[in-house]
């Protein structure tokens, strides 16, 4: 049979970025359900707040569609929608608004050849890769000791790093768009806003905690393999 070996540098590295990222999404789901329940007071959805931020920001080429799920909200650059789930698109929330919002964010990064983005782009196919590969890989090497398996393991699992290290200045631009836009464009009142900034800090969060699962992980894997040496 497989396996890991076992190491203690699991427990005291890999386990705590685990409890860290179910944290930020135990956080993320309770600050969407807690705003979820405030309706904005010009009662604007998600979608016509997507469709005033893009506005503000002088982009007039992105449709907005409904897709299923919940916070399912994304920014697709191949077809240029962005696609706001049920309990956004239509939803005239703090939460919803906010969400809305920083899609639209996006989609103003790639509007504006927003630098970070172009290069999450560009590293994108060889992350995908990596993040199929590298556990399995790792799994493999170590069981059988093979070095050049476990190597390219850790090479793969650090462009997936390198990917969700990029990812953190995205995230936070897209929030730091939307909020600017909200604001300046007052689709929600000074007392509505920080509900919305609660939401999108919290989802922010999320990739904090990813991040940080990963860059343990690797940092395990190459501590057993120079362990091995």
């Amino acid at each position: 049979m497989l396996y890991m070996p076992f190491d203690p540098l699991y427990v005291y590295l890999v386990l705590p970025a685990i409890l860290f990222a179910m944290l930020a999404q135990f956080m993320v789901s309770g600050s969407f359900k807690k705003y979820s329940k405030q309706l904005t007071s010009k009662r604007i959805t998600g979608a016509e707040a997507a469709r005033e931020v893009l506005r503000y920001a002088g982009v007039s080429d992105v449709r907005i569609e409904r897709v299923r799920g919940n916070l399912t909200d994304h920014f697709d650059p191949r077809s240029n929608v962005i696609r706001l789930s049920d309990s956004v698109f239509d939803a005239p929330t703090v939460a919803a608004v906010g969400v809305a919002a920083h899609e639209a964010g996006h989609a103003i990064q790639y509007a504006v050849s927003y630098a970070p983005i172009k290069i999450r782009m560009a590293i994108l196919p060889v992350t995908s890769i990596g993040s199929k590969l590298a556990m399995p890989l790792a799994i493999f090497g170590f069981a059988f000791e093979l070095t050049g398996l476990i190597n390219l393991a850790i090479l793969l699992f650090g462009a997936v790093v390198v990917f969700q290290l990029i990812t953190l200045p995205v995230e936070f631009n897209a929030s730091g768009r939307a909020v600017e836009a909200l604001r300046d464009t007052k689709l929600l009142t000074f007392e509505e806003l920080p509900g919305s900034k609660k939401v999108l800090t919290a989802a922010a969060l999320t990739y904090v905690g990813a991040l940080a699962v990963s860059l343990m992980q690797l940092l395990r894997f190459v501590l057993l393999a120079r362990r091995r040496r």
